[in-house]
């Protein structure tokens, strides 16, 4: 198989960083040790992608197999750790890595599946798996409930991005590079837009007599 576009290289480090300072600034607020922070920021960092790449067969991971991941993400948690007081600066900084990882995972997990000759289907669902994949195992490793399954708006944006980035392929409007910026922006601005002005999907819980109310 021809080597990956060196965008999308950028783009999975450049991923794999902001996640890593979004897992590792949770861990340090819930006030977990070097090697607990270390722990979190790899898994958020790469496992949305190990799922990805054992979906795909590629074997074995990226993210056990080339050290540039495990080096990024020590980098971005020592980074968090010692210039934590600067981190703190900016506004929720958890969540805005977050956002900045979920938009580049979107788009290049749905390149990487398009690489491996999946169709489009698969291209997007892993779009997404490699998007909001090291969110949960954050929240699960600190007692939290996932993102994706409350109300916010997150998987929804992944999605977005993975179907801009599988549709361009196919349609071919702009080239590979384009329409990655375009998902990308799409997916982002589509997250943070819905956290500024707090725009939610449905939530649906039950009264005290059993029936269903929204």
């Amino acid at each position: 198989m021809e080597k990956l576009h060196a965008l999308y290289n950028i783009l999975d480090l450049a991923g794999t960083f902001a996640f890593a300072i979004s897992g590792a600034a949770a861990a340090k607020q819930r006030g977990l040790d070097l090697f607990g922070i270390c722990a979190v920021a790899f898994s958020v960092a790469c496992g949305g992608g190990i799922i990805r790449d054992l979906c795909i067969g590629a074997i074995p991971p990226a993210g056990l197999s080339n050290w540039h991941y495990l080096t990024t993400a020590l980098v971005a948690a020592g980074m968090t750790v010692g210039l934590y007081p600067l981190v703190r600066r900016l506004s929720q900084p958890v969540v805005f890595f977050d956002s900045l990882g979920l938009s580049l995972f979107a788009v290049t997990g749905a390149q990487k599946t398009i690489a491996f000759n999946h169709n489009a289907e698969v291209a997007v669902l892993l779009g997404v798996t490699t998007a909001v994949g090291g969110g949960v195992l954050r929240d699960i490793l600190l007692n939290r409930i996932p993102v994706i399954l409350e109300k916010e708006i997150y998987a929804s944006a992944a999605l977005v991005g993975a179907l801009v980035v599988v549709l361009g392929n196919y349609f071919k409007w702009l080239t590979s590079d384009w329409v990655s910026v375009v998902a990308m922006a799409m997916c982002l601005g589509q997250r943070l837009l819905a956290l500024r002005y707090h725009w939610n999907l449905p939530v649906y819980s039950k009264n005290t007599t059993g029936s269903d109310s929204q």
